[in-house]
This record gives C-alpha cells, structure tokens and sequence, in this order.
C-alpha cells in the first residue's frame, strides 16, 4: 500500500479531544430531516429521514475506527460511499485476509435479487387492488429481498473480490434456531454491530448481559418508529413493542426454563424462534405503514 494512502492512528489525546465531531451528525441531520416531515411525501420523508440516520451512523462509525486502525483513502472513500455495512474496523483493515467468494455466492445472490425484482414489479401488480395490505407486502417482501439479500450481498461478493473484508449484511437468517442467533449472527450485521459497539458493550458491564440486551432492543424499536411510524403518522409504539418481544423471547431462551425445554437449538427452536418473529410482525410493519408509505413509493416506481 502506498504510503501517501495510509493514515496513521492518532494519539489518545487527539481522539478525545475531536470525539465530537464523530457525533456531530447523528445530532443535525436526523433532526434536518424531521423539521421537513410536513413538506414532503411519506414515502419520500422516510427514505430521508433513513438516510439521514445511515449516514450519520455511518461517519460515527468511520470516526471511531479511524482512530484505532491505520487505513487507505480509497477504503475509507468504498466504507463510507458504497458498502451498508457497520464493520468500519473489519473493512478498513488491510492485514485482513478475505477468501475468494465462491460461484454459488455469486449465482445466489443474483437470484435473490432477481426473485426481489419479480415480487416487487410483477407479483405486487397481480394482487387485486381490492387486497392493498397484501399487494404492499408483497412489495415490500420484494424490496427486502432486492436490497438487503440481493444487491447488498453482490456489494459484499465484489469488496471480497478486491479483499477487502466486507461481510454480508444477511447470513441465512432462516437457517437460524433460535432468536438470539437470528439477531446476532444472522439478520442485519450492519446495526448488530452497531448495537453491539454503541450499545451493549458499554452498557454489559454496569448491567449485565441482559439488561444490556433488552435496552438493544429498545433502543432498537424507538429507531423503527422513527422510520416507520413517524412517516405513516400512526402506528406509534408498535415497532417498539415488537421489539420488546423479542427482547423478551431472547430472555425466555436463556432462562433455565428455555434451556431444559431446548428452545436455543434444533426443530423446536426454530418454532419458537418462528413464534417470536413472524406471529407479530405486523406490529413491526403495521397497516399504517404499509398503506401509507410503502404502496406510495411502489407507485412512484412504477411497481403497481
């Protein structure tokens, strides 16, 4: 690496004394993007209102580990402009060595997206407009699978390619058998990184895992209300409350009562996992929020 690109890590006292500009962001531009709520489409203020959060999570990110870790320009520029991820240590690390991705990667992932693109633009369009709830799943279902399976995993594949350690933002989370390895190895790396750095690390040793855990998940729902509820303008503290479910399902699991009925492991710990996420989950993408963002933005697309 050439050395022009390299940056050297800071001192402790510079890190301190400049800490403020990492959350410079997080405090101006979500707060940008609220002041402009009445002025815009739902569908448009929750897709900048998402953005303003990303971006800002995203420099925070970057800052802390700028100061941890010696990095090139050029892997700081791909960190902060062309990958989802959270992972700014693993990413900007070029002592990392990252396997080259497989063809069944390559080949799973262009059909995820393609199967996003069919749910989104052809099977939306064939529920009846009398079914809207359905017709926005459907879309919505398809947005997931075209972003967060699809494209954010072929990003991933091609950072591989040039080494850089990219993991992907979803690991097979159906695979999963129970809650706590679905939300903490399998389903959206990038804010369980996050969490985990911002969160539950600082919090694990003044309150136990636990504790720290549940207040992950809460903090985890307030952030979906925001996104969710906020532009919908109804629904509120149903995200949260989802949430908190989990939060709750993950304390069943671990309690002595889930370990002697085996709720951590095998085909009974996927129905109980199976319980938790999907009984509920119109409260996490309640009806508000489908009918008043999500079919919008399809129709902006021209999905339906």
């Amino acid at each position: 690496m050439p050395l022009s690109e390299t940056k050297e890590v800071e001192s402790p006292e510079v890190v301190q004394s400049s800490s403020w500009i990492g959350w410079l962001p997080i405090c101006v531009l979500p707060l940008s993007a609220v002041a402009c709520c009445n002025a815009l489409p739902p569908w448009v203020f929750m897709w900048i209102l998402s953005f303003a959060i990303f971006i800002s999570l995203k420099w925070l990110t970057w800052w802390r580990a700028r100061f941890r870790i010696a990095h090139s320009s050029w892997r700081s520029a791909g960190y902060l402009l062309a990958w989802p991820g959270m992972d700014a240590e693993a990413f900007l690390d070029a002592n990392q060595r990252v396997p080259t991705p497989p063809p069944t990667t390559w080949l799973w992932a262009i059909f995820e997206t393609a199967l996003g693109v069919i749910l989104l633009w052809v099977v939306a369009r064939s529920v009846p407009q009398g079914e809207p709830l359905l017709r926005g799943w459907a879309g919505m279902l398809g947005l997931i699978l075209l972003l967060h399976f699809g494209t954010f995993q072929i990003v991933s594949l091609l950072w591989g390619s040039f080494g850089v350690n990219a993991k992907p933002i979803m690991s097979a989370p159906l695979r999963s058998t129970s809650l706590g390895e679905f939300w903490g190895k399998r389903w959206n790396l990038g804010f369980r990184q996050l969490s985990h750095e911002l969160i539950f690390r600082p919090l694990y040793r003044r309150l136990g895992a636990d504790t720290a855990g549940l207040l992950v998940f809460v903090a985890s729902g307030l952030l979906h209300d925001l996104v969710i509820s906020m532009p919908a303008r109804g629904g509120y503290g149903l995200p949260t409350l989802y949430f908190l479910l989990q939060g709750t399902g993950m304390a069943i699991e671990h309690s002595r009562f889930g370990r002697r009925l085996g709720l951590g492991q095998g085909v009974r710990g996927w129905c109980f996992m199976m319980v938790f996420l999907a009984a509920p989950v119109f409260w996490l993408f309640h009806p508000w929020f489908v009918l008043r963002v999500i079919l919008p933005f399809m129709q902006a697309i021209h999905a339906v």
